[in-house]
């Protein structure tokens, strides 16, 4: 029995306290409003108030909280990036990780499990070698393994694919870990609310409303709210809110699709990827496998999952476990991811004032989360760029500076 349970179980009406607390009302204005409550905006709200103070904050959001991607994608958190943007960005956010449960006061169960991208080729190898060396430059844990490092951590792995796509090697990531995903949303939503910030859930923002080059509020059907700052947080819905203050971007929006397994019984301590085969593999607390894919072909707004995802998928995976073949599939369900070109985020500043925007997840948003929020909130509390996402501004695009990510974030997850 838990410390925590031994203390309130014989209080006859101990009522463990809300998480937020709403007011029935929106005000007539705030000094940010951020768009999506999913956990990048939350993040986002509750650094402004801890880092800047500026608690006078909305979070709008028009389904419920952690309800897009944050509560669709499969909790990988690892730092082992190609770029030195990208190195360096997510590094921070596996060090705010780490002690996130404390922060919080919420136990968000992150767990440390060792990262191996495989490489199935000459040049899948090359490129890990090259991967190795960025992130040792930069101090993060990484290098590249043989087939004997990768079977003594994983018994269970056929090295020869049922003879189609034989194992050569792998970039070993030992920070790879695991985390909560809908813990880590609701932690920041409570902190955040502690603090004075309200979140509004099935609060659709309609319009952005701008007076000349600037931002001054938004209208939802609950009536139009004046802001001085308004941030978009909303990944697959990126593309509409930009649209609503006459900015284009290249996002384009694409499903992801991932599933889980029934629970069985605990093996797969680490966390195995495979770009050449488009999946990855990881096993829950609960002991389910959490198996996911590269993106859908074909862009599409829409959170429909397949058939054929999963019986590709399954292809594919027992090819490397083929004791899982008798192992039933519980869930599978879809996302909307939101590509740049490079395969990096689109953070910060616009040519609209006021106006800042934090998308372009692909597939790599949750780990990115603490560090994103904590950026983002620099970035609106100052009103330029916070240095570590410079290199990810909108205007990168215009200006032909790409950052050229895709090695690393393709299918790494």
């Amino acid at each position: 029995m838990s410390i925590r349970l031994l203390k309130y179980a014989f209080i006859e009406d101990w009522a463990e306290p809300r998480f937020f607390n709403t007011p029935n009302e929106l005000s007539d204005s705030y000094d940010v409003v951020v768009i999506g409550a999913g956990g990048h905006g939350l993040a986002t709200a509750y650094y402004l108030a801890r880092d800047h103070g500026i608690t006078n904050v909305a979070v709008l959001d028009q389904s419920y909280i952690g309800g897009g991607n944050t509560g669709r994608n499969t909790t990988i958190i690892r730092s082992n990036y190609l770029t030195e943007e990208g190195v360096k960005f997510y590094d921070q956010s596996v060090d705010l990780f780490k002690s996130l449960s404390e922060e919080l006061d919420l136990n968000i169960f992150y767990s440390e499990r060792g990262h191996f991208t495989l490489a199935h080729s000459d040049a899948t190898l090359r490129t890990a070698r090259w991967r190795a060396e960025v992130n040792k430059h930069y101090g993060v844990d990484s290098e590249v393994v043989g087939p004997d490092e990768i079977l003594k951590v994983c018994p269970q792995i056929q090295l020869d694919c049922g003879g189609n796509h034989e194992i050569l090697g792998a970039l070993y990531h030992a920070p790879g870990a695991v985390a909560r995903h809908d813990a880590v949303a609701w932690g920041y939503a409570r902190r955040a609310s502690e603090a004075g910030i309200e979140i509004h859930q099935h609060t659709k923002v309609t319009a952005i409303d701008t007076e000349g080059d600037r931002v001054i509020g938004v209208t939802t059907p609950r009536g139009k709210v004046k802001a001085g700052a308004v941030v978009s947080a909303v990944a697959g819905f990126t593309p509409t809110l930009l649209s609503m203050v006459g900015l284009t971007s290249p996002i384009e929006i694409f499903p992801l699709q991932a599933c889980v397994t029934e629970p069985i019984k605990p093996w797969l301590d680490t966390i195995i990827v495979s770009g050449s085969l488009h999946l990855y593999i990881s096993q829950s607390s609960r002991g389910e496998m959490v198996m996911g894919a590269s993106l859908d072909p074909m862009e599409l707004h829409s959170r429909r999952s397949t058939f054929e995802f999963v019986s590709n998928l399954s292809d594919q995976l027992l090819d490397m476990f083929p004791f899982l073949s008798q192992v039933n599939v519980n869930r599978q369900w879809a996302g909307m991811a939101d590509m740049t070109p490079d395969f990096a985020p689109v953070m910060g500043t616009t040519p609209v004032r006021g106006f800042y925007v934090d998308a372009g997840w692909g597939t790599w948003g949750f780990k990115a989360t603490p560090i994103s929020g904590k950026t983002m909130a620099a970035t609106v509390a100052n009103g330029r760029d916070d240095d570590l996402i410079t290199g990810f501004n909108l205007a990168r695009f215009g200006d032909y500076e790409l950052v050229g990510e895709k090695g690393a974030a393709a299918i790494g997850h």
